[in-house]
């Protein structure tokens, strides 16, 4: 089955072209339910690392000379890269790659907007029963996707609400802050390297619960802040995902620093670094503090589009394609 999507920018449906489908399909049907000690090995974080080896280092043991083929062949704008063109000349640089996103990727100056965090295909959704957008138990397991442990922000976002945001491999990787704010907490949760392919979500794999990632909680009701509330930022790591690597920057790439408690951020500079690979963020919000823009929610819920996340979940589910910096919402 193919898999569509909603290209903001033209308003026009696209169809995915997925990587390795055919294998993580199988991954995820006869190899789970017929050799369960070969699934759980193939997700292993040394798996994940080897994979990632093989396809991104093993076979630049020859260095590209002719870095517009290589762009090219991975769909990458020349244009947009920030620095010296020639030194993306493997396939690990040119996904790690750097862009003038001050330039390429505009961003609102409305203060109490909500900026995409990634180049994504984007999907919003509610945590709470009722409403129609009512959709956490197929993407997730709440509480494990903030933290078992974590008590005090499981209250502070239950019946909140929560937009998916899914990088493929030729992606910008790069993650950006969000809203402006002040981090009050930063922590890591152990987990898989599952496949984010729409094809695996619709297993009831509930990935971007079971993922290790890193979970950042952002008090934007500060000075200077976007007002929203607090908002949870769930950075998460899929197949040949190795690291997430924390560098904001304040000043375009410059100076990047790992985030801890008090870090002020502000809203859409560089924040972190996938490796390559395909990845996922998911961005929480209160109850009640965001209204999603409405091109989002509307392409959610059209009914023309072939999403495996409808034909999986039995009800119009499509993702929007966003660029980083875009607006996805607003403070109420």
């Amino acid at each position: 089955m193919i898999h569509q999507y909603i290209e903001r920018r033209s308003n026009t449906i696209q169809t995915e072209s997925l990587v390795f489908d055919r294998c993580i399909l199988t991954l995820y049907s006869s190899i789970r339910e017929k050799a369960p000690w070969l699934y759980t090995l193939l997700l292993s974080s040394r798996t994940s690392s080897f994979m990632g080896f093989l396809n991104y280092d093993a076979r630049f043991m020859t260095v590209f000379q002719d870095t517009h083929r290589l762009m090219a062949r991975l769909g990458i704008d020349p244009d947009e890269i920030y620095g010296d063109l020639h030194q993306y000349n493997t396939y690990r640089k040119a996904f790690e790659r750097k862009i003038c996103y001050w330039q390429c990727r505009p961003m609102s100056e409305e203060a109490s907007c909500v900026v995409s965090p990634a180049d994504a295909r984007a999907l919003p959704g509610s945590f709470k029963t009722g409403q129609p957008l009512f959709i956490k138990d197929k993407f997730f397991d709440y509480d494990e996707l903030i933290g078992i442990d974590r008590p005090k922000w499981k209250k502070a976002f239950r019946e909140g609400d929560f937009i998916i945001c899914r990088l493929t491999p030729d992606k910008y990787h790069y993650n950006h802050v969000p809203v402006s704010g002040t981090v009050v907490d930063i922590y890591e949760i152990n987990g898989r390297y599952h496949s984010c392919n729409p094809g695996a979500v619709v297993k009831s794999v509930t990935p971007y619960s079971k993922n290790r990632r890193i979970v950042t909680v952002i008090d934007t009701d500060v000075e200077n802040g976007t007002g929203i509330g607090l908002v949870a930022m769930v950075e998460i790591v899929a197949m040949m995902i190795g690291r997430i690597v924390q560098c904001y920057s304040g000043i375009r790439y410059e100076s990047p620093q790992t985030l801890q408690k008090g870090t002020q951020l502000i809203k859409g500079q560089p924040k972190s670094l996938f490796r390559p690979g395909s990845s996922t963020t998911v961005l929480i919000f209160q109850h009640n503090r965001i209204q999603f823009s409405q091109d989002l929610l509307a392409n959610a819920e059209r009914t023309d589009v072939q999403s495996r996340f409808t034909s999986g979940f039995q009800k119009p589910l499509v993702e929007t394609e966003i660029n980083v910096r875009q607006t996805i919402g607003e403070a109420i």
